[in-house]
């Protein structure tokens, strides 16, 4: 009822926003902008021209043409910008009848050092400008690596590593800087509403085909987005309505040998179609996605390494300029996906040795209605929720009290302003705001040994609430930059199934210091000092169950959990040395260096009478830190040729031994201290591109529990701490483009992923096995073949 109560608030409020918006706007002059968008001398369709502080804009279609209607009178800056071309910005003056010819020609920007980010300052400005560090992954990046998902994408931006959790149904997460995936924000359009449940398989579950790109930024972000940033922020951007356009694309992978001794296929199909009106006041982007993914079984003795998998993705993006300077803005998304590991996959699950079962039914849904005022001022008001209902069975030897399930209710609602202003020397940029964060968690466990009559037993049933405002100052000189920012959040946490334990709530002060300085016109120093929490509620690995035939893994919190904090120093130094036309390049050298005070950690539990193990979560007295160096190198010359490329060199762990999970190891465990990456794309002319892509990663320290061990007095598998080796997972493949009438093209993509198989060698077997030994490169060597046709190619 809160809830409901909190959504119509939020919805009258945008009512009554938008109608005094309607009400004010004043009919303009019919004076138009019309021209050309050109870069070396060819048309380019589909970027975006934009009268700023307004909503009026318009696309350039196949030949490069476009046009602009009702410009208000005096002094305008029209902005031209696309992904791929650094921005143009030119200033026009609008007088009363007369139409104007203005013409764009743009320059290429194909490692992004232009290209204008909002997940800095929650406010959209250019990356080169911004006081911290942002990295961007663009569709053409997806494109490069052959990447189905979000989770394959994320390899290729520095300090940041996917890895693979367990054997039986494939459980991922993302590391930032080492830490594990709960240290990191995830937003769906700059929203935090991607909650653990869904960070469970989420990134493996968004197809790459719907993010317009994605938008990294390591440290400390609480300051902005609240609980969890602690490692980064990782912000997805869905697909904008440009034009009236369309994709198509059908990809085949295989992988090698399943589970029946057949192929072990990888079949995916997407489309993207956006249509705008003629007068571009409306305009909805549609996506969709299907995936259907055979089981692998890296060591042939009948269970699985990947889970076998089914994925129908469906959503879109839409806006309506409810006048001159107002703009709403609405996304839906709905996935639902199937998953299954073990053995015996054709069988019921309460029939197989091992089933870890998961299907999930994800309902995302964003609203957001932006004010531009006349005096360089920017309102935001926003109101965003996730749903999630999943069914699960997580068991073995034919336990029919394995089943689970789960649904999640994440929203997040909230009210920002953003206002530009000159003082004194400085260029001042200020923004605050309020937002409500809530997460309902309901997860239940089921006993179906009479199938007729189930018996349900309450695990979880969590209400968390986070209640919070910021603000952040920037001041900007010729060559300075000093952003100041910082949040208050309160946190209740309400857990009815545990009645009578300690109820934790609390608050947060979240400050932030950024400095840049611009040492010349192409070399950048970059400082910031932030601070980070997690409040101690229920994270992403405590909704996964790890099986084996011995024992089963579950996570709990303990009752006096209190939340973790930290304080992050960075200092970063950059250069984009002018190297000629049409040619780019760019160095950045940046340290971290995290200290996390009441560091979370798990007290190892034994097996009780049922084979079940509950790993504890607790606070570690001594806290830890992570520390390290990344390092990027990015260049490209013309259209033919770019390299991209990021190292990681990195240290973690705890400062007293005795709080790691195994006593005696200080540090992290599942986490290399070298890991990184590299992509060469090469394209002699339009029709052919050749693509070659890499990630390394470092030796880790990974635990084992299983039959390859001893036993201690009670029967149980003792566990030993193993040393990885090190993974080159290198892919490569070929392109070739056809073009057709009315800018419509065909692609042709053929190539092969991890070419030399370095895939993990010594997975365990059997139904003993420890599911939660592995590490290394996500696939096997995979032969992949892909066709798209589409104007958007």
């Amino acid at each position: 009822m809160k809830l409901l109560k909190k959504i119509i608030s939020v919805t009258l409020i945008m009512g009554l926003i938008i109608t005094s918006g309607l009400a004010s706007n004043k009919k303009t002059p019919a004076t138009s902008i019309k021209g050309t968008v050109k870069s070396n001398n060819e048309a380019i369709p589909f970027v975006n021209i934009i009268l700023s502080g307004t909503t009026l804009g318009a696309a350039s279609n196949i030949e490069g043409h476009y046009e602009l209607f009702n410009l208000p009178l005096g002094k305008q800056t029209i902005i031209c910008k696309a992904i791929g071309y650094k921005p143009i910005t030119k200033e026009v003056n609008v007088k009363e009848g007369k139409n104007l010819s203005l013409d764009f020609e743009l320059e290429e920007d194909n490692i992004g050092l232009d290209q204008v980010v909002v997940t800095a300052n929650r406010n959209e400005t250019n990356r080169k400008e911004a006081a911290v560090i942002v990295n961007t992954i663009s569709p053409k990046l997806f494109t490069q690596t052959s990447a189905v998902t979000l989770s394959e994408g994320l390899n290729y931006t520095p300090g940041v590593r996917m890895e693979t959790d367990c054997q039986n149904c494939g459980f991922t997460q993302v590391r930032m800087n080492g830490m594990e995936g709960a240290y990191s924000q995830i937003l769906i359009n700059g929203r935090a509403i991607f909650s653990g449940l869904a960070s469970v398989y989420g990134l493996e579950l968004i197809p790459a085909n719907m993010i317009e790109r994605v938008e990294v930024v390591r440290g400390g972000g609480s300051a902005l987005y609240g609980s969890s940033a602690i490692a980064g922020t990782i912000n997805m951007i869905t697909k904008d309505p440009i034009n009236n356009t369309f994709q198509f694309s059908s990809s085949y992978q295989n992988m090698g040998v399943g589970l029946d001794g057949s192929p072990a296929k990888d079949y995916n199909v997407n489309f993207n179609t956006s249509v705008v009106s003629k007068n571009n006041k409306t305009g909805i982007s549609i996506f969709g996605f299907y995936r259907n993914k055979d089981a692998y079984d890296a060591n042939g003795d009948g269970y699985s390494e990947l889970a076998e998998m089914e994925n129908k993705t469906i959503g879109f993006r839409g806006f309506h300029k409810t006048g001159l300077r107002s703009k709403l803005t609405f996304d839906y998304f709905h996935i639902d996906e199937d998953r299954r590991g073990g053995d015996q996959l054709d069988l019921p699950v309460y029939k197989a040795n091992i089933a870890e079962s998961v299907k999930h039914k994800i309902n995302t849904v964003t609203t957001e209605w932006k004010k531009f005022t006349e005096n360089d001022g920017v309102l935001n008001v926003y109101a965003s929720m996730q749903h999630i209902d999943r069914d699960s069975y997580y068991g073995a030897n034919q336990d029919r009290t394995a089943f689970g399930k789960t649904t999640d209710l994440v929203y997040n609602v909230g009210l920002q302003y953003n206002q530009k202003f000159n003082l004194s020397y400085f260029d001042v940029d200020a923004t605050v705001g309020v937002e409500d964060n809530g997460d309902k968690l309901d997860d239940n466990k089921i006993d179906k040994t009479d199938l007729n009559n189930p018996i349900s037993t309450d695990i979880t049933d969590q209400t968390l609430n986070i209640l919070g405002t910021f603000a952040q100052l920037e001041m900007k000189t010729t060559r300075t930059t000093i952003s100041l920012g910082a949040r208050f959040d309160h946190y209740d946490i309400q857990d009815k199934s545990n009645e009578g334990s300690k109820v934790p709530s609390g608050n947060a002060f979240s400050p932030r210091l950024s400095l840049k300085y611009d040492i010349t016109k192409w070399s950048q120093l970059r400082g910031s000092v932030s601070t980070g929490y997690r409040a101690p509620q229920v994270f992403n690995e405590d909704l996964h169950i790890e099986v084996s035939g011995s024992r089963k893994v579950i996570h709990n919190n303990d009752p006096n959990l209190k939340k973790e904090s930290s304080v992050s120093y960075t200092g970063s130094y950059s250069i984009t040395p002018d190297i000629g036309e049409h040619n780019s390049l760019q160095l950045l050298i940046e340290g971290f260096y995290t200290k996390l005070n009441d560091t979370f950690v798990f007290e190892y539990g034994k097996p009780d009478e049922n084979k079940v193990v509950t790993n504890t979560r607790k606070n570690a007295i001594g806290g830890s830190v992570v520390k390290g160096l990344n390092l990027e190198l990015n260049a490209s010359f013309g259209r033919k040729f770019t390299f991209q490329s990021g190292y990681t060199i990195q240290q973690s762990y705890f400062n007293d031994p005795g709080e790691n999970s195994i006593e005696g190891y200080k540090e992290y465990f599942r986490t290399p201290k070298k890991y990184g990456y590299a992509t060469i794309t090469y394209s002699p002319d339009r029709r052919w591109t050749f693509a070659l892509n890499g990630n390394y990663t470092g030796s880790m320290l990974v635990p084992y529990s299983g039959p390859l061990n001893d036993k201690d007095k009670d029967g149980n598998y003792l566990t030993i701490v193993n040393k990885s080796n090190d993974f080159y997972d290198i892919g490569a493949k070929v392109s070739k483009k056809w073009m057709l009438p009315k800018g419509v093209s065909v692609i042709l993509d053929a190539g092969v992923k991890n070419i030399f198989n370095e895939y993990q060698s010594d997975f365990d077997k059997g139904a003993e096995r420890d599911p939660g030994y592995i590490y290394g490169p996500a696939l096997p060597r995979t032969a992949f073949i892909t066709l798209k046709i589409g104007n958007l190619l």
